[in-house]
């Protein structure tokens, strides 16, 4: 699915991050590959791709939570991303060994991310119902990742039908709050594992929690992609800082990560040949000369693995000794061949 990292792709979001300054996005991305991350994504969009700047019950003022106060245009105006720095900071992640995408809000921003040749696409959740979005997005046959903050299960499946309709099975669907910030009781990770088992696809989760809490037990259960809010300093303030991570707190976020991933490790069964020889196998427990019968009072199950298997005690009982054995002498396979 990822061709980037065989390892869960993390993704740092600088969103809103930049505050409206370029050498900030340049120096926040320096600090993401640093902590890290091995993607940084950013938004397409202008103002008027998401609000119209009009003053009423709808797109007026917030009336309530985080950007209570603000009108949803001026907000966009505020968090977006001049499309002239795109290509430039592009660069900068690509120098930095860094995968640069991005979330487009609307098809010039598909547009213009295609000049780009970014290797890949996010939906946003608020996005996951605007099927033509999708579908220009899906016809560029590459990789896309879909959040379900706001998606209902039909929503899930007519994006994902969508996408297939148009050839493109790339897709990862990421289990997503949309409250900013939400708390560890919003998480219900095990709808990601459902998601995962219910549309036989790729997972992971876009989490807007304080601290790594999430992502970490998200790994644990099977997430291949864990996508954060980034930020140099909450202090910084904007739109998004409230719940964004810190480059320390990040680093810390991704070191736990790959420790759970070491620690999943693979499926396998095998044991070492010198592990075989910690298991318990069968001794004389007192000298038996040949010929003489093998009893439960001359042969005992012992560590370590040396002799014939204990499952053959059974067997070994009533026959008789093909040499003689000391006292400590691991009994040989052959005596029941």
């Amino acid at each position: 699915m990822y061709p980037f990292t065989d390892q869960v792709f993390i993704i740092a979001e600088l969103s809103a991050n930049h505050n409206n300054d370029f050498g900030l996005a340049v120096n926040t991305i320096k600090a993401m590959a640093k902590a890290g991350a091995n993607a940084v994504k950013v938004q397409t969009y202008t103002a008027d791709s998401l609000a119209i700047n009009i003053d009423n019950d709808i797109f007026g003022k917030r009336k309530d939570g985080l950007w209570k106060g603000r009108t949803l245009w001026d907000l966009y105006k505020e968090a977006s991303m001049p499309y002239e720095w795109h290509e430039p900071l592009q660069k900068v992640a690509q120098e930095l060994g860094l995968v640069f995408f991005s979330s487009p809000f609307d098809l010039d921003g598909v547009a213009l991310l295609e000049e780009l040749n970014v290797p890949l696409y996010k939906i946003a959740s608020f996005e996951i119902t605007d099927i033509p979005l999708i579908r220009a997005v899906a016809k560029t046959g590459k990789p896309i990742i879909i959040s379900t903050g706001v998606a209902e299960e039909a929503d899930i499946a007519l994006a994902l039908e969508t996408c297939h309709k148009e050839n493109n099975h790339q897709i990862t669907l990421l289990k997503c709050t949309s409250n900013y910030p939400s708390t560890l009781a919003d998480a219900n990770l095990k709808t990601m594992v459902d998601m995962r088992d219910r549309f036989n696809s790729t997972v992971g989760v876009s989490d807007h929690t304080m601290g790594s809490v999430v992502p970490i037990t998200a790994t644990a259960m099977g997430a291949r992609v864990i996508e954060k809010h980034f930020i140099l300093d909450r202090a910084l303030g904007g739109p998004d800082s409230a719940f964004s991570m810190e480059p320390d707190e990040f680093a810390g976020m991704v070191e736990s990560v790959r420790q759970v991933e070491l620690t999943l490790g693979n499926v396998t069964y095998k044991v070492s040949e010198k592990d075989k020889l910690r298991r318990r196998s069968l001794y004389a427990s007192a000298p038996i000369q040949k010929g003489q019968p093998f009893t439960r009072n001359n042969v005992k199950s012992l560590r370590t693995g040396f002799g014939l298997a204990p499952q053959y005690l059974d067997a070994l009982v009533s026959r008789n000794a093909s040499r003689g054995y000391s006292i400590g002498d691991p009994i040989s396979p052959e005596e029941i061949s």
